[in-house]
């Protein structure tokens, strides 16, 4: 309803054409009535044109109210369903890291997507159908009262057997709709991590059991609509046979009153066409509970999203970073836990600092915290205790927007989006001309392959860049991050994975990217830390040594160990 309060005149404009449609709708029976008793009983066609002539002007005002108010309904529903689905996407948006660390991106996507098709059928119906029976309904209840109080009193007291059974399978359809909704959920994740893996699938012969697991949730599913469909049956069916039972017992009552001489016949087929009208009105209202009962599942999940608050809170008036950003990151003392490992602390006490232009590495085992680091300092969580500065500026005072647009990323296997190559390079910064996007490619060695496509810039990459080799994803999200321009780089090193080749021309696109930067790298191979200005030890969360790479290496301990394993492995590999 607030989605459709956002729109009072289109709703206005449909109330106004509902109650000119349903008053028309509500004379009918009057004139029907007279007709019965001025022309039937009393043969006189006269009566009958009359009454006729007056029916059609009242059908002619009915059908052009329906139709408008079917038209604006109609439009007032689409518009909530594009305003319903926005918000939702813009909310997912706004979260932080934590809600996507415990929710599947399928599960999300079936939300946004399917959820709010579920809703789509009802939105302008719903209210169009809840309206008109409304108005019909009490109508029909007054004008049955003027007609004949006596059987009047008879429709209400048999009515309420209509809506027991619409209460009682109304609770019913709601715990199915939201286990509906849960199968089809899991089946949207399940299928959208499977062909994002399909690769992997294939090498390992999965392809039956993921078809086996994929058929369970389908076969959950096919249960749960089954019993949907099973309940809005039986609640549909007694709907109508109570109705039946009623119409009936009012015939039978106002047959007597016919022959009692209480009412006449034209007001008995007035009286019962107001009663059809109600328990129609009735039946319209039970199909909406059911209706809504079903949605209901779908428009929960899609509330649950919208009441989700980001564990980031937002400061309204956040302090600005100096202008221009020197590129100091400090780290004061910071511990820090994930949500699911409460209990279990990543980085302990943490304390260090790059200075402007400095390039720092980190290094330790898996585990250590590194990529923990990368993930605090853009403020994707924030931390448990101590601070994170930036240019002197604590990352929880400031805007979040301006703490991200103070680093370039390059992660160890870059996201490239099913798009063109300007599109991804311009993804840095999207107001580039392309005059800077290529200025960009050429410093980052994207421009020389890029020549050589006959599209171009313009040429397609392929879903997450299958088209590309590892090499040239590399140095487009290099290009990208020059593109961005930021005062601080994040590199999780680029090149553990590629060839000599690839490795030697991303190597020199990231020292172009480093110059005048302050330079943090989680580093793998150590062989590409030899010129770092700093390295920092760590291990188990904890700043265990740091010097550089000479020093470590004289110093001993953990990093000279480090270094002698991985400088004995790779000294035959040098060889051959």
């Amino acid at each position: 309803m607030p989605f459709v309060l956002r729109y009072p005149w289109r709703l206005a404009a449909t109330i106004v054409l509902l109650a000119i449609s349903s008053i028309s709708s509500l004379s009918l029976p009057i004139f029907g009535g007279q007709i019965v008793d001025a022309g039937f009983v009393t043969r006189n066609l006269t009566g009958v044109a009359d009454w006729g002539w007056i029916i059609i002007g009242v059908a002619f005002i009915m059908a052009v109210a329906s139709a408008g108010r079917g038209y604006y309904i109609s439009i007032l529903g689409e518009r909530v369903l594009t305003d319903l689905r926005k918000s939702v996407f813009d909310h997912l948006l706004s979260l932080d890291a934590t809600f996507y660390d415990t929710h599947r991106v399928g599960e999300l996507t079936a939300r946004l997507n399917g959820d709010v098709a579920t809703v789509r059928g009802i939105i302008g119906s719903m209210i169009s159908v809840v309206l008109r029976s409304g108005i019909q309904l009490i109508g029909s209840l007054v004008l049955m009262f003027i007609t004949s109080p006596k059987l009047a009193i008879a429709v209400i007291v048999l009515v309420p057997g209509l809506i027991l059974p619409v209460r009682l399978m109304g609770r019913k359809l709601h715990a199915i709709s939201r286990r509906t909704q849960d199968t089809l959920a899991d089946m949207s994740a399940i299928s959208t991590e499977v062909l994002g893996a399909m690769r992997t699938i294939k090498s390992f012969v999965q392809e039956p059991e993921q078809s086996r697991q994929y058929g369970q949730r389908a076969e959950q599913s096919y249960a749960a609509e089954a019993s949907q469909i099973r309940v809005r049956a039986v609640m549909g069916s007694s709907v109508n046979f109570i109705s039946t039972v009623i119409l009936v017992a009012l015939v039978w009552w106002g047959a007597r009153e016919i022959t009692s001489g209480e009412v006449t016949v034209g007001l008995l087929t007035q009286f019962l066409i107001y009663a059809l009208m109600a328990t129609g009105s009735v039946q319209g209202v039970s199909d909406v509970i059911g209706t809504l009962s079903t949605i209901s599942g779908a428009t929960e999940r899609l509330m649950e999203i919208l009441d989700t608050k980001s564990r980031l809170a937002v400061r309204p008036d956040p302090i600005p970073f100096p202008s221009p950003q020197q590129g100091r990151v400090e780290f004061d003392d910071v511990s820090f836990a994930y949500l699911t490992r409460e209990h279990d602390d990543i980085l302990s006490n943490l304390s260090f600092a790059v200075n402007p232009g400095e390039t720092v590495a980190l290094v330790g085992h898996s585990g250590a915290g590194k990529s923990t680091i990368f993930s605090l300092v853009q403020r994707f969580y924030d931390v448990r205790l101590g601070r994170i500065l930036i240019d002197g500026v604590d990352v929880r005072d400031a805007e979040i927007y301006a703490v991200r647009r103070s680093f370039s990323y390059v992660e160890q296997e870059p996201t490239i989006f099913a798009g063109t190559i300007r599109d991804n390079i311009r993804f840095g910064r999207i107001d580039a001309t392309d005059a800077e996007i290529e200025e960009a490619a050429k410093a980052a060695l994207v421009h020389d392959f890029v020549a050589r496509l006959e599209e171009g810039y313009s040429a397609r990459v392929g879903e997450r860049g299958i088209m590309l080799s590892g090499g040239q994803k590399q140095r487009l999200a290099i290009a990208r991050a020059l593109l961005k321009n930021a005062p601080i780089l994040l590199l999780d090193e680029a090149t553990s994975a590629l060839d000599a080749e690839s490795e030697h021309l991303v190597q020199v696109a990231l020292k172009r990217l480093m110059q005048g930067r302050s330079t943090l790298v989680i580093a793998h191979r150590l062989a590409t830390i030899r010129d770092a200005d700093r390295i920092l030890v760590l291990d188990k969360g904890h700043l265990v040594d740091q010097g550089t790479h000479d020093e470590l290496v004289k110093r001993g301990g953990r990093y000279a160990d480090l270094a002698k394993l991985q400088f004995r492995t790779d000294a035959p590999q040098a060889a051959e």
